[in-house]
């Protein structure tokens, strides 16, 4: 009887699936507990230190400036070297940077190793995204991705719990909050150790048999590579200049508007979100807290499922549209009812969060091979320089205009997103990542014959 054969696209799923989507889960649960612990940690570190809202803003978006670099610089990186040796050295950075927080004594110390967390946090955004998309089946491809922001979540919610019990230790429970997040990265780094390099990656460098040896070890005997793709010279050239080709600026524009529209109130909101509860009303309300960040938990994962019933246009859509009117209305319910005011930010953090599940699928769908690392980099690096920026900004705000015109601006940014979604957004559901990455190859115009953007139609197994 002749063995079954598969591609990677149609592989069944196996533990090493299961291991190199551990590792990306890893990497996510640490950035959710890292950004969310600086919440926690500048309630203490802020009044010790006398800060502004102006440092204040500075080290709470510290992290999402680091990440806009990193995803940029290791993105394209990556595609030059490969996607391996990015994904286990980034984390060396995390963990050593995590751990030196312990020893600062002023925000200048603290910005400077709040940067590098986020540059190693950038990378591993393109980096590991890419690498679980390019070994991911199909049929698992957009669960395993959206998976991502539900463990990121979690990430967020364990910091908001362990902070707060933390900041019951005394004047210097702020460095044991900043310091705990090393636990989950020291974990990372070690398993990360082995990691095999992307075969789709080997191939489009002209590595071809490197790449069938990786997928017969790790994938099994019986699957191929099954990909319409390989190396080109020009390849090693295109760099971010590909992105913005006349096939493939659209999706740029709209992987990052789209991204961008959706990160910036949710980074600015939760950044702050002590801060913004008080100015509700809901001082040391330990119970509307714990609300919102089981609201997030929930909401992340009712996003797969909304991901596996609802097309991506339309869940992209459907999500701007309820988050915009959410928010809206939470700016217009100010100083009324507290009760009010809760329904509608609960609301809107359930759907910011179910709808966060795309900002990880999406970008993984939207480039061919060769520029992957580069197009998840590019993406990325546009969304956290606007979330750095908005993140600086919300407490000044607050400050400066009060707590519904801050909001109001949050909901005008997330009203652009739905517009730009409604004009650009593709639909990649259900295709092949080969397919979803082809520009010409979407929302049912899959032609056959069409060539892949920067690539020589010849087909590897």
């Amino acid at each position: 009887m002749n063995e079954q054969k598969f591609t990677i696209d149609d592989a069944p799923f196996n533990k090493f699936h299961f291991r190199i989507a551990g590792l990306t889960f890893g990497s996510s649960f640490c950035d959710g507990y890292s950004l969310g612990i600086i919440a926690m940690a500048l309630t203490v570190f802020g009044p010790q230190m006398n800060m502004n809202a102006m440092w204040t803003g500075l080290i709470g978006s510290s992290a999402l400036i680091g990440l806009f670099a990193g995803s940029l610089i290791l993105g394209r990186l990556s595609d030059r070297v490969g996607r391996q040796k990015i994904f286990l050295v980034n984390f060396l950075l995390i963990t050593v940077a995590t751990i030196l927080q312990f020893f600062v004594s002023g925000p200048e110390e603290l910005f400077i190793l709040r940067l590098l967390i986020g540059f190693g946090l950038g990378g591993d955004y393109a980096v590991g995204t890419t690498l679980l998309a390019e070994f991911s089946p199909k049929k698992y491809r957009s669960s395993l991705l959206a998976s991502i922001n539900v463990v990121w979540t979690l990430g967020y919610v364990a910091s908001n719990f362990v902070g707060h019990y933390l900041g019951q230790v005394g004047s210097d429970s702020w460095r044991w909050m900043l310091v705990s997040a090393a636990i989950p990265a020291i974990v990372v780094l070690i398993l990360r150790i082995g990691t095999p390099e992307s075969p789709r990656w080997l191939v489009s460098m002209g590595r071809v048999e490197e790449a069938r040896q990786i997928v017969k070890k790790h994938l099994g005997s019986n699957v191929e590579m099954g990909e319409t793709i390989t190396g080109t010279e020009n390849q090693k050239t295109l760099g971010f200049r590909g992105l913005f080709s006349k096939k493939l600026r659209k999706r740029t524009a709209f992987g990052g508007i789209f991204k961008l529209t959706l990160v910036i109130p949710y980074f600015a909101i939760y950044t702050f979100l002590p801060s913004i509860l008080s100015t509700m009303g809901f001082e040391q309300n330990f119970f509307a807290d714990t609300m919102l960040n089981l609201f997030l938990l929930v909401g992340a994962i009712f996003g797969l499922w909304l991901l596996a019933k609802f097309s991506r246009r339309g869940f992209t859509i459907g999500a701007f549209t309820i988050l915009t009117v959410s928010l809206f209305s939470l700016s217009f319910l100010h100083n009324g009812s507290q009760f009010l005011m809760l329904i509608a930010f609960l609301i809107f953090t359930f759907f910011m969060s179910a709808a966060s599940n795309l900002t990880l699928v999406y970008p993984a769908e939207l480039f061919p091979t060769e520029i992957r690392g580069s197009g998840i980099g590019m993406v990325t690096a546009i969304s956290r320089i606007g979330s750095a920026i908005g993140t600086f900004l919300l407490p000044v705000s607050l400050s400066s205009f009060g707590l519904s015109a801050s909001m109001a601006g949050m909901a005008a940014i997330l009203l652009i997103g739905l517009i730009v979604s409604i004009a650009w957004a593709p639909e990649t559901k259900n295709l092949s990542l080969h397919e979803a990455s082809d520009p010409l190859l979407e929302a049912g115009n899959l032609s056959k014959g069409t060539d892949i953007p920067f690539t020589e139609n010849k087909k590897i197994t």
